[in-house]
């Protein structure tokens, strides 16, 4: 289900106007200071992240990388609701699941000393770690697993399918609150993916 404010139609903010702010607060270096700021809730904005990472506004897919990457360093997680916000306004986005996608992965060493560091499709870059975890989520009804990646300030990037399939290659058994669990290493920490007695085969 999508996530989003609680109907409030915007008034006076635009995607124009908010990008125009973001610039102007940027340094083009680093990540604004969203966590910083705490400027008026001037409404919902008609803007949606869709499940595959494409953003919306006003209904049409917003083609521009530059645009994009440049709210996606905005947005910011209050609770269970999304917002981009700069320092004179703050307004509320729908998101359908989860903000980023991870679309790749990189591998450094093996065993106990594997680090996995994600790229997102607008060039963020997270190492899962116990600060950055991998998690999956499993359909009530058919059992389909969803995993996430953190990237930063509670925001998650859903792992796409390829780099799904690569992190399952690296998995190995390990048990976990004397329960067998079929998972994966990064930066010392494991992180379960399914039951060890769910699969086919043993462990």
């Amino acid at each position: 289900m999508a996530k989003r404010m609680s109907g409030e139609k915007i008034t006076k903010s635009s995607a124009e106007g908010i990008a125009t702010a973001a610039r102007a607060a940027s340094d083009g270096r680093s990540l604004p200071p969203v966590h910083l700021w705490n400027p008026p809730f001037c409404g919902d904005l008609d803007m949606r992240i869709a499940r595959d990472g494409t953003w919306f506004y006003l209904g049409t897919p917003i083609g521009r990388f530059e645009l994009v990457k440049l709210f996606s360093s905005i947005l910011r997680k209050d609770g269970e609701k999304y917002f981009l916000v700069t320092p004179v306004e703050k307004v509320g986005i729908t998101v359908e699941d989860a903000p980023f996608v991870a679309v790749d992965f990189t591998v450094k060493s093996e065993g106990t000393g594997q680090i996995l560091c994600f790229e997102t499709h607008v060039g963020d870059f997270s190492v899962a770690s116990a600060e950055n975890p991998i998690r999956v989520e499993r359909d009530a009804c058919t059992g389909e697993p969803s995993p996430y990646i953190h990237i930063r300030a509670g925001l998650e990037a859903l792992i796409d399918r390829k780099s799904f399939y690569r992190l399952i290659d690296l998995c190995e058994h390990q048990s976990v609150d004397q329960e067998m669990w079929f998972g994966v290493m990064s930066s010392g920490t494991f992180f379960p993916i399914i039951p060890s007695n769910e699969l086919d085969v043993d462990p």
